[in-house]
């Protein structure tokens, strides 16, 4: 027997926001809750395709269990109870996934559907939804990575490209500068040769420390004293040799700690990012966040059509190497609140009231 409370009408659920992502059948929403119609006793996901119910015959609850304790029966279109088709191709792009970091040769995009049991065309779409990226720019990024740690471990050059999956160094070399900043033999002896050039100043939210490769700035990290900010940056770069900047270098950082004070300058200089092919997506879509504005990580996943990486965009904002040039400190939380941040979540806050008070008023 159906509860008497659900025979009640429910005009407020027009209002409930719940309501309108049943409207929109949104399949990111799919176990959050789920919807019961009391005129045929069937509980649904939010994302059913069958016909829209009435809004006065429609009650939320937050679990199947609450739902079946109520007296509702599991919908057979949508099967509330198995898991969701977002479950289901998260399961199997992790188990391509392992299957892509497992080997060492390159897969084609026909064998990769083939071993999912999907066309080329619908794996491909599958893949890059849930990831961010297409299975290519994914083998791509794994093998770049892969190709890091073979020259971290030693031995000769041409062998770690050869493990890392290249089938020749030609290609490689072609883009190595642009994977590892700097030549790749350079790379495997901890930066040797390689020249940076840093320095530190005092900023409002503490000191600031700037890097320049021949590339561009490569990092800017805020902290409370110079000493550990030169230590980090050691850390990053074991064997570079670093360089005090100059006057003309001072001049870069003095346009960082204006920009850092003066929110919404803009920062001019040439920047050296570096990253994989997803963080790079999600450094570029925070440089677009307009200051004064904030935005989720749900909403950064779906403005680079990867609605279901949230947790990925989080980790690439962790990344960021540049503080404020790439202003990671915009994204919130979906209900608001502030998340931790690299620099120190007191800092972020400071960061967005001056942008909120900078910001051009309506």
């Amino acid at each position: 027997m159906i509860d008497t409370a659900v025979q009640a009408r429910h005009p407020a659920t027009q209002l409930d926001p719940r309501w309108a992502t049943v409207l929109a059948r949104d399949p990111e929403n799919s176990g959050d809750f789920y919807y019961a119609v009391r005129t045929t006793g069937i509980y649904c996901r939010p994302s059913c395709p069958s016909r829209h119910a009435k809004a006065e015959n429609v009650r939320f609850y937050d679990s199947c269990a609450d739902a079946e304790q109520a007296g509702f029966r599991p919908c057979k279109r949508c099967r509330p109870r198995a898991p969701s088709l977002a479950t289901e191709r998260a399961a199997m792009v992790a188990k391509i996934c392992r299957y892509i970091d497992s080997g060492t040769e390159t897969p084609t995009l026909a064998l990769l559907a083939q071993r999912a049991g999907m066309s080329a065309y619908h794996f491909h779409r599958v893949f890059k939804s849930v990831t961010g990226l297409s299975p290519r720019s994914y083998v791509l990024a794994r093998r770049a990575q892969r190709l890091s740690g073979e020259l971290r471990r030693g031995g000769t050059v041409t062998q770690a490209i050869l493990d890392a999956g290249y089938n020749s160094g030609g290609h490689f070399y072609a883009t190595s500068h642009q994977l590892l900043g700097m030549t790749p033999r350079n790379y495997r002896d901890g930066g040797v040769n390689a020249e940076i050039r840093f320095a530190t100043a005092r900023c409002s939210l503490g000191r600031v420390l700037v890097a320049r490769s021949a590339r561009g700035v490569c990092a800017i990290s805020l902290g409370p004293n110079a000493d550990t900010l030169r230590r980090e940056l050691q850390e990053r770069f074991p064997k570079a040799a670093l360089i005090g900047g100059d006057a003309d270098f001072e001049r870069w950082v003095a346009e960082v700690v204006s920009l850092v004070d003066a929110p919404g300058v803009g920062l001019r200089l040439p920047l050296d990012i570096r990253g994989t092919a997803f963080q790079q997506r999600v450094w570029r879509a925070l440089q677009k966040i307009p200051v004064g504005t904030t935005t989720t990580y749900g909403d950064i996943a779906r403005r680079i059509g990867a609605p279901n990486a949230v947790r990925a965009v989080a980790q690439a904002c962790a990344a960021n190497p540049l503080a404020v040039a790439i202003p990671c400190h915009r994204v919130v939380r979906r209900d608001g609140t502030l998340s931790g941040y690299r620099w120190g979540v007191s800092r972020k806050r400071a960061l967005l009231a001056r942008e909120a008070a900078r910001a051009p008023q309506e």
